[in-house]
């Protein structure tokens, strides 16, 4: 996904063989669980695709990998993605991030993922997962070393490979720990000897792994000498002879060997992207003469012809057509103010056209790809490319937020029906109206779904178009009032006066909000906005509040700074807000102008701790405190009881009561017993049952989770990476 850069670290040196651990991915239903049909709420694609790999020997055999939200199968009769790893659940969420995938072109139904999106300190180490029926189950083999699907150089080549003299043995490049083998396909791992590289802490480690014809050639993206490694016999490895040099040729980005005329075509950057690049070429080499020559179609540092500025960019994707030698496309990357492009030659890299300049899009299917303008773009982020080995004009590439393909050349087209990758930050479910859901993400901002099945007609919402999504909130007596917040281009605030259909930017806001947008909530009857303000970075700032509809704005001081501010559904004059700091809530009766403490002495020191209202009561409040339980207030926060029906609450919701229930569903992403799954009650969270299976997870779901007022045991659950997921009774 689009996210800040992360800092980094040194991880673990070496690689120890590890257990192999069953990982089963087929459909039946975990004990103890109420039987939930699982669905995506469709948006289309909306995060990076890093890497599409087809099968070489079966036709319609496709994968794609994701940097947070999983892998996918291409299920060619069906013409849609099918998800890979749902299965994967809480404690493991750091393995929905795919670095790299591998397939077997003796043995089709073999599938081989390294999974682990970050190699920051507090990330857990990596896995390989492999399969024997393309992905419907899995064994997998933990690794002592950290992989980093979501940090910079995601989008560089496969790190994978089976080992093209012998189906048994496994390459697998890591970023900071050298290249790992495995004899026994992929069950165990162990440094592989004799690879001349030597890591940096700060680096890149491997950055492809490719066969050309019986050799492996390896990509370093750590400096020094060389940059590409070969071996011919699994056992010694050499530098590439005559390997290109010089800022555009810094780091290799993808690789792709054709075997009709053997020749290897490397694309370079001056840094692994797919942010930060401004240089970059393509070379190809002679895997049989040894000879190197440039054949880049375009040298970055030009200008763009809009507005002048620089033209710079980098390469990212590179693919070669098996059924025409010398038919080869390439991808620039990072090339923003002109647009990536792909490059398709037809002789080797002697000539090139751009298939952006005669390219048609149609983004009907998934209008959000429109950015809020009136023309699609043929995106950025281009580093996940892939020939079809059976139609040469069948062409696809990934881009930051969606996979585009192409069956002429010509005419494109998103091709991600199953592929959902948005990290959902915001969901309201309205009482009435034409939308049974609105949601808020991070990249794409906030949409208005009328139907659950398709992509939102009218894609993000505009006036202003929002990058991320930091606050969503409905008047709870006056539904058709709607507030969100975010990161955006012309103000980072609008109000809605028909349920979230349309906007209308606040008329001012404060200074603050340009640099730390954060949560903000609406009084029942839609006359106040209180709006509260943190950094990305976890900076807090005093709280603002607006009675006039956002035209002008007051700071509360008494407002606990970077507290979610929450309204009461009945009373316009009451608003809470938790303080984490000290275990806190805090009232406001008087429209937000002040805030008093009430009940003290709950857990603290955790800014995640949430405070969630019951809808149609006044003072009923409920706090979920992670692992410190649930909490719950009938007194408006004067005092909480803990509820002793489960031992952890990580988000809680409400949706329409019971046939005969006299209190709303209670939905909750928590832990009654060993596990953190999602559960509902029906009786005012005195018993659960758990609702999700073995087999729907999707990682990490501690966002946010809501249910349907108008429809019983509906849920809608936001996921860091898998979208929105919304289940319903079987």
């Amino acid at each position: 996904m689009l996210t800040p850069s992360l800092s980094r670290r040194a991880v673990l040196a070496g690689a120890a063989a590890a257990a192999a651990v069953p990982l089963a991915a087929g459909h039946a239903r975990a004990a103890g669980t109420a039987g939930y049909r699982w669905r995506n709420v469709v948006i289309g694609g909306t995060g990076f695709i890093t890497g599409v790999l087809f099968h070489p020997r079966v036709r319609g055999l496709a994968y794609a990998r994701t940097d947070i939200g999983g892998a996918y199968r291409w299920d060619d009769r069906r013409e849609r993605w099918v998800p890979l790893l749902d299965h994967i659940g809480w404690d493991d969420w750091n393995l929905l991030g795919v670095e790299a995938m591998a397939v077997d072109p003796a043995h089709p139904d073999r599938l081989y993922l390294a999974c682990g999106t970050y190699a920051q300190s507090w990330g857990s180490n990596g896995a390989v997962l492999r399969s024997e029926d393309r992905g419907a189950t899995w064994r997998r083999t933990d690794l002592t070393v950290k992989l980093g699907a979501n940090e910079d150089g995601r989008g560089t080549g496969e790190r994978l490979l089976v080992d093209p003299r012998d189906s048994d043995t496994l390459w697998l490049g890591t970023r900071h720990d050298g290249l790992l083998r495995s004899a026994d396909r992929g069950a165990t791992w162990a440094p592989a000897n004799g690879f001349p590289a030597t890591p940096l802490a700060t680096g890149q480690g491997v950055t492809l792994l490719v066969a050309a014809g019986r050799t492996v050639y390896a990509g370093w993206g750590d400096g020094g000498a060389a940059n590409l490694f070969r071996t011919s016999d699994g056992t010694t490895w050499e530098a590439v002879p005559g390997r290109p040099s010089g800022t555009a040729a810094r780091v290799p980005i993808r690789a792709a060997y054709d075997r009709h005329t053997r020749e290897l075509y490397v694309t370079y950057a001056d840094a692994p992207g797919p942010n930060g690049q401004s240089d970059g070429s393509v070379h190809r080499l002679s895997t049989a003469g040894g000879t190197w020559t440039e054949v880049t179609p375009v040298t970055p540092g030009g200008t763009t012809g809009e507005g002048g500025g620089a033209d710079t960019f980098g390469y990212g994707g590179v693919a070669v057509d098996a059924r025409r030698p010398g038919t080869v496309v390439v991808s620039t990357n990072n090339r923003w103010a002109a647009v990536d492009t792909l490059y398709r030659s037809t002789d080797g890299g002697r000539s090139w056209r751009s298939l952006k300049d005669t390219a048609v899009l149609d983004v009907s299917e998934t209008p959000y790809l429109k950015w809020g303008g009136d023309e699609p773009k043929f995106g950025w982020w281009i580093q996940a490319l892939a020939l079809d080995p059976y139609d040469s004009h069948h062409l696809v590439y990934g881009t930051g937020a969606t996979l585009y393909g192409t069956r002429d050349l010509r005419h494109w087209a998103p091709r991600v029906r199953g592929l959902e990758e948005a990290s959902v930050t915001q969901l309201v479910s309205p009482p009435a109206g034409r939308a049974h859901l609105i949601s808020g993400s991070r990249d794409i901002g906030v949409m208005y779904h009328e139907r659950l099945t398709s992509s939102p007609a009218a894609g993000m919402a505009t006036n202003p178009v929002f990058g991320s999504a930091t606050g969503l909130a409905q008047a709870a007596r006056r539904p058709s009032c709607v507030v969100r917040t975010g990161w955006g281009e012309n103000g980072n605030g609008a109000v809605s006066h028909d349920g979230g259909r349309t906007w209308a930017p606040f008329a001012s806001q404060p200074g603050i909000a340009e640099d730390a947008p954060g949560p903000i909530a609406v009084n029942a009857d839609g006359s106040v906005l209180l709006w509260s303000f943190v950094h990305w970075d976890g900076t807090a700032y005093p709280a603002h509040r607006s009675a006039d509809g956002g035209a002008t704005w007051s700071e509360v001081p008494s407002f606990p700074e970077g507290a979610v501010p929450v309204a009461d559904p009945v009373d316009p004059a009451l608003f809470y807000a938790y303080d984490t700091g000290t275990g806190t809530l805090l009232a406001s009766t008087d429209g937000g102008r002040s805030f008093a403490a009430r009940a003290g002495g709950l857990p603290a020191g955790d800014t995640q701790f949430k405070v969630a209202a019951a809808p149609g009561r006044t003072g009923d409040l409920w706090l979920s405190a992670k692992w410190n339980g649930l909490y719950r207030s009938t007194d408006g926060g004067g005092s909480f009881t803990k509820a002793e029906s489960c031992w952890a609450s990580y988000t809680l919701g409400f949706g329409k009561a019971a046939d005969g229930a006299g209190y709303p569903a209670v939905y909750q992403v928590g832990s009654t017993e060993a596990i953190t799954a999602v559960y509902r009650s029906d009786d005012e969270a005195r018993t659960w049952v758990r609702i999700n299976d073995d087999d729907h997870q999707w990682g990490w779901t501690g966002e946010t989770v809501t249910g349907d007022p108008r429809v019983h045991g509906r849920v809608y659950l936001a996921t860091n990476g898998r979208g929105i997921q919304y289940g319903e009774p079987a």
